[in-house]
């Protein structure tokens, strides 16, 4: 018999959610059969997968010792990464964080020892503030994401409570972005909403945008502003009033006006020299609350910017 006790960065989730975390080798369908044949109980009562478990409950197991053994193993894979941060704002809950074009957000499928969120708790574990060994499952997290080759502010969680607030913030809206690019000339119309259809290509990792609806198709909306321009080249501010994969450079290319830099989008725009990356990047994040936060909503109605942005003075 072991037990565990729920710690607070483990509360309020789902029992088979927090065993998925906290035994990596326990192959699901055993970690079911276990919970069925009250191989596991929560405060010595018998339980099932979706019962949640809270900070202080107690976890009894009657369960291989491999189990336990294999998840205790103390593989810190995120002390091989650098501890290189460019921190916009930082306080007891969160780090937003200045992500470089270049830099992978996660490790990538080949492995790669080096991404943000690496950096991240490998940072966080020299501060103090976080210790995997007083961890069940938790580990700072990611809120959102960018691709390798953009650059922009990146939320990163130091605690579950604020990465589930955070989460859910981000799906019902309340988290406004903005974003900086430079594109080639200049569009008509100074500002405007782009309305258009999204299909995406896996295999390509590539999407098409439509003036209608088509069969798997979703619906992007793109607000831009141009900020300056010389003709050829425009800088722009543009908010994601839907967040879409590759909807920005996707966008702005269908309507003629792709992203200096976009190699996927804008293949036959010939970048100027010095432009390695795509010319966008996500500069601007407002924290707008419709429900209450719980313990962030003292971030509501604060905005944060990126200081330097790489192509913001090439006009």
């Amino acid at each position: 018999m072991r037990q565990l006790t729920i710690g607070k960065n483990d509360g309020n989730q789902r029992l088979d959610k927090f065993l998925q975390k906290r035994f990596r080798t326990l192959p699901k369908t055993l970690m079911y059969k276990y919970i069925r044949k009250k191989c596991v109980k929560i405060n010595g009562k018998k339980c099932s997968p979706e019962d949640m478990v809270y900070e202080g409950d107690v976890l009894t197991f009657f369960i291989k010792d491999e189990f336990f053994e294999q998840s205790e193993e103390k593989h810190y894979e995120f002390l091989k990464a650098p501890t290189k941060l460019n921190i916009v704002y930082e306080d007891a809950n969160l780090l937003l964080l200045d992500k470089k074009p270049g830099v992978i957000v996660h490790p990538d499928k080949s492995y790669h020892f080096d991404s943000l969120v690496s950096r991240v708790q490998h940072y966080l574990y020299e501060k103090g503030e976080y210790d995997p060994e007083a961890e069940q499952a938790f580990a700072p997290a990611l809120v959102n994401r960018i691709d390798r080759n953009t650059g922009g502010i990146v939320i990163a969680a130091k605690n579950a409570e604020s990465l589930r607030i955070l989460n859910q913030k981000m799906k019902t809206r309340e988290l406004e972005k903005f974003y900086l690019c430079l594109i080639h000339g200049k569009p008509q119309k100074n500002s405007d909403t782009l309305h258009g259809y999204l299909t995406k290509n896996e295999s390509k990792n590539k999407v098409t945008v439509h003036q209608k609806p088509v069969e798997g198709s979703k619906e992007i909306l793109t607000k831009y502003e141009i900020l300056k321009s010389n003709g050829a080249y425009s800088l722009v501010e543009v908010e994601l009033l839907t967040g879409r994969t590759h909807q920005i450079r996707a966008h702005m290319a269908s309507i003629g006006h792709p992203l200096v830099g976009d190699t996927k989008y804008g293949k036959n725009k010939k970048a100027p020299d010095g432009f390695r990356w795509q010319a966008l990047y996500s500069y601007k994040l407002k924290f707008r609350f419709t429900e209450d936060a719980g313990l962030l909503q003292y971030l509501d109605g604060k905005e944060f910017s990126v200081k330097d942005v790489w192509f913001e003075n090439y006009l």
